[in-house]
């Protein structure tokens, strides 16, 4: 049976040429590239080349790229660093509640060190207020911190906005932009955005590889010391190989951009449609905002998503039931719960995201087998059978 993936905000398969990129510096360029001998130089030239790639990614200069290993790592350094270093000057920061675990958790990790967080709430569409967010600002906010795109939902947040409301107030501002790069244009020339967040395994390069743009002039306190490696702003020997393939990476994303978004987004709409069309009580979560082209997360009511899930595993069809950071929780994903749905409704949502491997074949496969899927767990649920013609869904 063949394997179908459509978990890709979970993780994304390595592209060929993205993998045959970074094997020169798996086994021939070993060096580190700090040495000024032989073995580092060929390493300190993939180095630079991969921070010029990244950075025309980015619409950025290279000086403004920092190689850390991982989103979350990203994370840690754009928050804490920014509050480390202005907290003589405030110690306020606002940021949202449905953030990815990098944030919220940093965010809780600097309440407990005497910072104060504002959370935004979102609306049922999984939107938030702009209104709130100026009505949140006090004279000791120093940091915004909002994510660019929903990686459980795929909404779309009003950066550009959100830029220019901390501009004119002078706040630094971070985004998230994990799940948003590749899938749509990211350039810190036009965004207000002083600190910007990107992760390799996102892209269809290797895991333990992210980067965070920094803007010039942005003060920022290093989180991890050592040696005077990216520009004293993270310590530690660069992961060359893996740097080299996020450079590659980004090379293709910018590329194909048009191509594969367009793909993407037919590929999604023909997955809802089919789903409402075919399968009553169902909700999709975040319709009516801006999302991105390869995600929808459909909550279906009276029964359980990870009973959906093995049974699409029984089919080889890979999904996800929310963010794979949260998977081994039990609770129901706090993106949900802050849009207002029920607990019941929240755990019984199933996240498809889609990526280049993907094909229509594939959805219409996977329109055949998940109805059946649905019923026959629908008929094993009590909730389900002392229901009164229940409400279909179909936001």
């Amino acid at each position: 049976m063949n394997k179908v993936y459509f978990d890709n905000n979970a993780t994304t398969p390595i592209l060929d040429e993205v993998f045959d990129s970074m094997l020169p510096y798996l086994k021939e360029e070993w060096g580190n590239p700090s040495s000024i001998h032989w073995a580092g130089r060929c390493p300190k030239k993939g180095l630079d080349e991969a921070r010029e790639k990244v950075a025309a990614f980015l619409n950025c200069s290279p000086v403004e790229i920092i190689f850390t290993s991982s989103g979350s790592e990203s994370d840690n350094l754009a928050i804490k660093g920014v509050a480390n270093s202005k907290k003589k000057k405030g110690n306020h920061i606002i940021t949202t509640s449905v953030e990815h675990p990098a944030v919220l958790k940093t965010c809780k990790y600097l309440e407990k060190e005497g910072f104060e967080v504002t959370y935004l709430s979102v609306d049922s569409k999984g939107m938030i207020d702009l209104n709130e967010l100026k009505e949140s600002i006090t004279e000791k906010t120093i940091l915004i911190t909002i994510m660019y795109a929903n990686n459980e939902t795929g909404v779309i947040f009003p950066i550009d906005k959100i830029g220019d409301i901390a501009k004119q107030h002078k706040i630094t501002f971070h985004t998230d932009a994990v799940q948003a790069a590749g899938k749509m244009p990211l350039d810190t020339r036009t965004l207000n955005v002083d600190l910007l967040t990107i992760s390799g395994h996102k892209l269809y390069a290797p895991k333990g590889v992210g980067a965070l743009f920094v803007r010039r002039g942005t003060r920022l306190v290093p989180i991890i010391h050592g040696g005077h490696h990216e520009r004293n702003r993270r310590g530690g020997t660069e992961n060359v190989a893996g740097i080299v393939a996020l450079g590659t990476a980004c090379e293709v994303a910018a590329r194909d951009m048009d191509k594969e978004v367009a793909r993407l987004k037919e590929m999604t709409e023909r997955l809802e449609k089919g789903v409402i069309d075919t399968i009553p009580n169902v909700q999709v979560n975040g319709g009516g905002s801006p999302r991105l082209p390869n995600t929808t997360n459909i909550s279906f009511e009276f029964i359980e998503g990870e009973s959906i899930l093995l049974g699409l595993d029984m089919h080889s069809i890979a999904a996800s039931s929310g963010s794979a950071c949260t998977s081994g929780s039990l609770e129901p994903t706090h993106v949900l719960l802050a849009m207002g749905n029920t607990a019941e409704l929240s755990h019984g949502s199933i996240r498809f995201s889609l990526g280049r491997t993907n094909t229509m074949k594939e959805i219409e496969l996977l329109l055949e087998v998940l109805p059946p899927i649905v019923e026959r767990m629908r008929s094993m649920s009590p909730l389900y059978a002392g229901s009164n013609e229940p409400v279909v869904f179909k936001r």
